[in-house]
């Protein structure tokens, strides 16, 4: 059982049902529709062996959109990447790239690359200093410094979660800790499907720091093995509708990316991840 304090119990038990109780209503009255990236590590091994025509299918099933897990053979090459996406119709929702991407001398390099090819928002997927108490006081100030190096240019750095990161340490989550320490500026890049698999509601974390979830990961899990569910969007353990309710509502959310992590047997990543964005569609009519 998770060990949260008696202030933030009786506050996320309120948040849950105000939660709960506007869902119906913001789910009848939104008609705001966000534009859908994936996230490349979707179908990374496709990637890996043609990253053009990678990018040519994902295009093609309709996908506004791609945050991008590396640049394989655009590596260092900006503006021809710039260009197969414009050829595409496909814009940036995102990048994930290390820290050390963001300190020193590197971060100018991080700049120019990212503005050339249209990326605005600059997301670290992990970081072993995270967790670790200490450690992660420091690396709220490093992401809050370059969040005030990046907001003229109208680009923004965060963070994206994994299920540790909502373990107890001192009282609160990782999580927690990096929300609180952070300014308003920095992304929180909740990955609602690993929130969901380490026992938490990504509508209440939403409310708890409204705003800050600029780009929101959908990534269908399956929870406790039901076998009645599969690891497709409309077919796992998650809420959807009230995710996505909450996005519009809450999250500041102006991208919704797919990402694809579990297959279903014989069948492709890449078929995979086109019915979870069938799935998506169906959500969002």
């Amino acid at each position: 059982m998770k060990m949260i304090s008696r202030r933030q119990f009786v506050k996320d038990s309120l948040l849950a049902a105000s939660a709960a109780g506007l869902a119906p209503r913001l789910r009848a009255a939104t008609t705001k529709k966000l534009p859908v990236a994936v996230q490349l590590y979707s179908v990374r091994d496709v990637c890996a062996k043609d990253f053009d025509g990678a990018l040519g299918q994902l295009a093609k099933m309709g996908f506004d959109g791609v945050e991008f897990a590396g640049y394989h053979s655009y590596s260092g090459k900006p503006k021809a990447l710039r260009q197969r996406l414009d050829d595409l119709n496909l814009r940036v929702a995102a990048t994930h790239l290390a820290t050390m991407a963001l300190r020193g001398d590197a971060l100018k390099q991080t700049i120019e690359f990212h503005q050339t090819i249209g990326c605005r928002f600059l997301i670290v997927p992990n970081d072993r200093d995270f967790t670790d108490p200490e450690k992660s006081k420091v690396l709220a100030e490093t992401f809050n410094q370059v969040a005030l190096t990046l907001k003229p240019l109208g680009m923004a750095c965060g963070y994206h979660n994994h299920a540790s990161d909502f373990k107890m340490n001192g009282g609160k989550t990782s999580w927690d800790w990096f929300a609180e320490r952070t300014s308003q500026d920095v992304i929180l890049q909740q990955d609602c499907g690993w929130t969901v698999a380490a026992g938490y509601d990504p509508v209440v974390l939403m409310k708890r720091y409204p705003g800050r979830m600029r780009t929101t990961h959908f990534k269908p899990v399956v929870v406790g093995g039901d076998q009645t569910k599969k690891p497709i969007i409309g077919q796992d353990s998650v809420d959807w509708p009230a995710v996505l309710a909450a996005c519009i509502a809450f999250g500041g959310t102006e991208w919704i990316t797919v990402e694809q992590e579990k297959y279903l047997d014989g069948i492709s990543p890449m078929a995979c991840t086109e019915m979870s964005l069938a799935g998506l569609k169906k959500i969002t009519g």
